[in-house]
């Protein structure tokens, strides 16, 4: 067991228990996963379970504020109806994403980057990357079937579809990847994953097979998944000594984080404006909602990459022998 949890350098091996037999179980894991971690490491993975815990929350919250309140059901109503405006030349572009998308699509994309780390003899992040993979998709299929309800509020009830289970495909493949490629491909991975997981996301928008919340919400667990396993991951799953910790990565955080502040103002006031008249009774804007949350599902995208990319690479940071 040691032997695969080991990097290739040796950096990995067990150390040989000099104290009394009864070792505490964070004792035995630090001796398995690597050496102990340092306090730069330990804080990187507090934050990254501290990440983790906000996005589940904002699952919830997602839910509770679009898909259990008449107000929230009345928006997103009209962001559904408003996708039918242009839908016939925008599906041609969206369709097409949509139909790769699929459970071998999901066997195939595990299998990718998990391949990627066995070629590269990272026998944990392999692991990671069936676990995350693994673990966001079956979230997503339990909290949508058997977790969250969608009641009947303002005559918009039926089958609750929060999470999206195709924008959960597309963004655990793209954090998958950002798992197990080299240190300084991470940046670019992190910023195509983005650019994927939106263009699904909205592309679930443009053929009325989800609501906005719906492709937020399965963005958001996926979040939670990649910042799990590089928080839990034994030390062994760092990069190895020698890699160059200088990459792209505050340049790619950057653009990222540029592109959600620029579609998370509109898609905000957007979605304000359809609130307020929710609230108010009067009629809602149907294009403009359907705008305004399609711009909120490639907000939530770059800056779901923006902190996986960040967590990532902080928590793999190179180990100093």
């Amino acid at each position: 067991m040691t032997s695969l949890l080991s990097s290739p350098t040796g950096a990995g091996a067990s150390e040989r228990s000099t104290g009394s037999p009864g070792l505490s179980t964070a004792s035995t894991i630090a001796s398995v996963g690597g050496s102990r971690p340092s306090a730069r490491a330990a804080g990187a993975r507090a934050v990254a379970l501290a990440a983790a815990l906000a996005a589940a929350a904002g699952v919830w919250v997602t839910w509770r504020a679009f898909v259990d309140t008449a107000v929230g059901q009345a928006v997103e109503k009209a962001a559904y109806a408003g996708a039918a405006y242009g839908q016939n030349r925008l599906w041609q572009v969206g369709e097409p994403i949509l139909e790769v998308v699929s459970v071998p699509f999901v066997v195939l994309g595990a299998a990718v980057a998990i391949l990627v780390a066995l070629l590269r003899r990272r026998w944990v992040q392999a692991i990671q990357a069936f676990v995350l993979v693994a673990g966001a998709n079956l979230t997503t299929q339990v909290l949508k079937y058997g977790y969250f309800e969608r009641p009947a509020l303002g005559g918009d009830g039926g089958a609750n579809s929060l999470p999206s289970g195709h924008t959960t495909v597309a963004a655990s493949f793209a954090a998958a990847l950002l798992l197990t490629v080299p240190r300084r491909a991470r940046p670019l991975v992190a910023v195509l994953g983005a650019g994927y997981t939106a263009a699904t996301g909205v592309s679930t928008l443009i053929g009325q097979w989800h609501r906005p919340s719906d492709a937020i919400a399965a963005i958001l667990v996926v979040l939670a998944w990649t910042a799990v396993v590089c928080a839990l991951g034994p030390s062994s799953a760092a990069d190895p000594p020698g890699v160059d910790a200088r990459t792209g990565t505050g340049l790619a955080v950057g653009f990222l984080g540029l592109g959600a502040l620029l579609t998370a103002l509109p898609a905000a006031w957007g979605l304000r404006e359809a609130y307020l008249a929710a609230g108010a009774g009067a009629a809602i804007a149907p294009v403009q909602t359907y705008v305004a949350g399609a711009l909120g599902v490639v907000a939530a995208a770059a800056a779901a990459f923006a902190v996986m990319l960040l967590i990532r690479q902080s928590t793999a940071r190179p180990r100093q022998d």
